[in-house]
């Protein structure tokens, strides 16, 4: 496992992150569980490219965005936490934590890990997308929510992996383009991450869309950032 310096941000690859999954983990035809699946936009991308997709998220309210879509194949939606998760031993061929592991308690990460073992089939898969807590975005974000210690933890707990018979595979870094229209945008997608983060999103609103004024590049399309991103592959020994 390596560490990341900040200063490396602007070397790093750009690259999309559902081509990045489909390419570490060859997710087609595959049993796949999205751990932190929120409003299911990312089950539906991965549902729509062959996979069959399982969401994971903490209660009722917080899946109710993913159940009201509709569905696109067989996807399907769960409620539970990554450290109970509500299915069986060696059910699914790839657990997937796509920037869902460092909202994880920091006690609990590693039964998360323990819960991600045991679902998975041998040799099954188990993938890690992360933001790393580096570069302007993240500079813009940690406005209203400083992620570093929870994000660094999550890495940490990766490293020990092998506690739970999980082998590492692959780690990559790139960026990944996010497009926001206008800053209302970016609010939105701030907030949906965490409702908790309301008031502080009020209280430095002023803040926060000048600091997203000079950090993001303008384009025809909207608002452009690179976001930092590192990809954690495991397979189940």
């Amino acid at each position: 496992m390596t560490s990341f310096s900040a200063a490396t941000v602007d070397t790093l690859p750009i690259a999309r992150h559902l081509d990045r999954l489909s390419a570490l983990a060859a997710l087609d035809g595959r049993r796949v569980i999205d751990v932190g699946c929120g409003d299911g936009a990312l089950v539906r991308a991965l549902a729509r490219r062959g996979a069959a997709m399982t969401g994971i998220e903490i209660d009722a309210r917080a899946l109710a965005p993913a159940l009201a879509a509709p569905l696109v194949a067989d996807e399907r939606y769960l409620e539970g936490r990554a450290e109970a998760l509500p299915l069986g031993d060696a059910s699914v061929d790839v657990v997937l934590f796509f920037n869902s592991l460092h909202h994880v308690p920091v006690d609990l990460l590693a039964r998360a890990l323990h819960e991600a073992a045991r679902v998975l089939v041998p040799d099954g898969r188990l993938l890690v997308v992360e933001p790393i807590a580096a570069g302007g975005y993240f500079e813009l974000t940690r406005l209203v929510e400083d992620e570093t210690f929870v994000r660094a933890k999550a890495y940490e707990a990766l490293g020990r992996a092998t506690d739970y018979g999980l082998t590492a595979v692959a780690e990559e870094t790139y960026r990944n383009p996010l497009v926001f229209k206008d800053y209302t945008a970016f609010e939105a997608r701030l907030a949906a991450v965490d409702p908790a983060r309301a008031p502080m999103i009020e209280r430095h609103r002023a803040e926060l869309r000048a600091a997203f004024e000079v950090a993001a590049e303008q384009t025809p399309d909207g608002y452009r950032f690179h976001q930092p991103t590192r990809a954690n592959l495991f397979r189940k020994s």
